[in-house]
């Protein structure tokens, strides 16, 4: 059973925020108690089984994303289902080049921890539907929307054939890689197929995870193994299509062995796999990240690939200084000085990240022996160079850039 929600009458809202997965719910969320009229639409029910953001896959969230689920009230209920990463394993598969990192020795608790989208996706809405100056409109699209320099038209039709006329100051796309407000608001957005897809299952092992991520680079593809809170493993296999439909076709016992036999025993003998999905693998990456009235975040700025766990942490910090901007304007939210100021502080985070994930991608595709041979000592003095291991263990947190205030175990709003 899915759930409709259609409360408040937002004629006229400070923010529409289209797309309701975990960055936009994230920013509606933020955005609630602020004294700022908010708009959420989005076209799946939260809990249906169709919601793409808040499906079974698990997402890694570094401590800068556990600060702003704290500060949004949000961590408690998430913490029951999260898994704890205590320890990293990188390594190069067939070849001698690995790393290990600790976060004892680092100081901190963990590196991140794994959580279940559903459960993220739970929590945000429980906080979301009583919200009462949060208007939702779910399940809802944008059927139109006419941005000028004065304000943003838009109408919105549910299932019921219904069309309901909104005015904002300022449209937020949070409406995922091929963004519908991205494309009306007249910005490109380049697209670099990686050729690769992503498998992913949760899989069972036959000894304890003990809070253990690797991450272990193959022929294919960057293959990954995540703890999980109940004690199983996300495995998020990154591959050639062709490899990709045929592990989505092997009955579950073939799966595991291929499995085994790509990834090796670390992690002990894989004996259960549950249901196994895919989705193709692409960098995109929006030209700017503002225009007229219109700010993108998430993934309609940026697609990423998932290795190293960056995407969805990226996008969050996204919500979090947005909100920050809009809440310390002191008039119109849809100025071009206010959405360049928040363009202007996410630029470095945002090309860093970027340029960081992709180029481990492509440092791992590649074939040539010599690179291979490089890789392999790069781990492996990366393994023995503690200042190296410490810079990593702050990435979660942004590459460069204001950090924002939630990501800094702050609140949102000024005092």
């Amino acid at each position: 059973m899915t759930t409709t929600a259609s409360n408040g009458n937002p004629a006229a809202v400070d923010v529409a925020i289209v797309g309701g997965g975990m960055v936009g719910a994230s920013l509606a969320l933020a955005l609630s108690g602020s004294g700022r009229r908010v708009l959420l639409i989005e076209s799946v029910p939260f809990d249906g089984e169709s919601q793409p953001s808040f499906d079974e896959r698990t997402t890694a969230l570094g401590n800068a994303s556990r600060r702003i689920f704290t500060g949004l009230g949000l961590w408690d209920a998430i913490a029951a289902q999260a898994a704890a990463i205590t320890t990293i394993h990188v390594s190069d598969a067939g070849r001698f080049g690995f790393s290990r990192l600790n976060a004892a020795d680092q100081g901190i608790e963990a590196f991140g921890f794994v959580v279940p989208n559903r459960c993220i996706g739970a929590a945000l809405w429980e906080h979301l539907r009583p919200a009462a100056d949060v208007a939702l409109r779910v399940p809802a699209r944008v059927a139109e929307i006419a941005v000028a320099a004065d304000g943003v038209k838009l109408v919105i039709a549910d299932g019921s054939g219904s069309h309901e006329p909104v005015s904002a100051q300022l449209v937020v796309a949070a409406d995922g890689a091929h963004s519908q407000i991205r494309a009306a608001a007249g910005i490109d957005a380049s697209v670099e197929d990686y050729g690769q897809v992503a498998v992913v299952a949760n899989v069972t092992a036959d000894h304890p995870h003990g809070g253990v991520a690797y991450e272990r680079f193959t022929r294919e593809g960057p293959l990954a193994v995540l703890p999980r809170h109940d004690g199983s493993l996300a495995v998020i296999w990154a591959c050639h299509p062709q490899l990709a439909s045929e592990l989505l076709a092997l009955d579950e016992h073939a799966y595991l062995r291929q499995l085994q036999r790509r990834f090796g025993w670390r992690a002990g003998r894989f004996v259960r796999a549950g249901r196994r999905g895919s989705y193709p693998l692409k960098l995109t990456r929006a030209a700017t990240t503002i225009a007229t009235r219109t700010v993108l975040i998430g993934n309609a700025a940026q697609a990423l690939h998932p290795v190293a766990g960056q995407g969805f942490n990226l996008g969050l910090r996204d919500a979090a200084m947005l909100a920050e901007v809009i809440v310390g304007a002191e008039g119109d939210v849809g100025e071009p000085q206010l959405l360049q100021r928040f363009a202007a502080w996410r630029a470095q985070d945002r090309r860093g990240v970027i340029g960081f994930t992709d180029a481990l991608v492509k440092l791992f595709a590649a074939t040539s022996p010599g690179l291979g041979l490089l890789r392999d000592l790069g781990l492996l003095m990366f393994d023995l160079a503690p200042p190296a291991k410490s810079a990593l263990s702050r990435v979660s947190a942004g590459f460069a850039g204001p950090t924002p205030r939630l990501a800094r175990g702050l609140a949102v709003r000024r005092v």
